[in-house]
């Protein structure tokens, strides 16, 4: 699959030091984006981080920032959101992992992507960290009130006691 906002990184141009580096999705890039994320826009999406090649590890730390519009799970209404995500990124060849069964991961192996051929998108690891990010259910204001009109219960009203207490009412 070809990444919406692709920005690669060849492993033999990284050199033996940290390289500084500044991206920034395009207006077609975020259109794209927005779509593959659900999302109704994405009004600004960048990066700065630091790439460091170790061998054929390739770590890259950073900051991402950006303005995504997702839609109100009530509503459908425009949710404007502010992003600023810190992130630390571990590439590694794919494959090199071992095919055990169980693996334990600390926690510097959380945040690891694989990568084929000798460069790493880092265009697409920070599109993946902006998708993470993201309210998973992002609200408009007045969207409690809709969705307890259509009968949905909020977490207060969904516990064990409460309902409980409603069918004691009931009585």
């Amino acid at each position: 699959m070809k990444s919406e906002f692709s920005r690669t990184f060849r492993l033999d141009e990284l050199g033996g030091g940290p390289r500084a580096i500044s991206i920034a999705a395009e207006e077609g890039e975020r259109a794209a984006l927005a779509v593959r994320f659900d999302l109704i826009g994405i009004d600004r999406l960048e990066a700065t981080a630091e790439l460091a090649r170790d061998g054929h590890i390739v770590t890259a730390t950073g900051r991402l920032e950006g303005e995504v519009i997702q839609a109100c799970v009530a509503s459908g209404e425009p949710v404007p959101a502010r992003i600023a995500e810190d992130f630390a990124l571990r590439f590694v060849p794919k494959g090199a992992e071992s095919d055990a069964d169980e693996i334990e991961l600390a926690e510097s192996d959380l945040d690891q992507l694989d990568y084929e051929g000798f460069s790493v998108d880092l265009g697409e690891a920070v599109a993946q960290t902006m998708a993470l990010a993201l309210d998973p259910f992002p609200r408009a204001p007045g969207a409690e009130e809709k969705l307890r009109a259509a009968g949905v219960l909020g977490e207060e009203d969904a516990s064990p006691f409460a309902i409980l207490k409603a069918l004691k009412d009931k009585k």
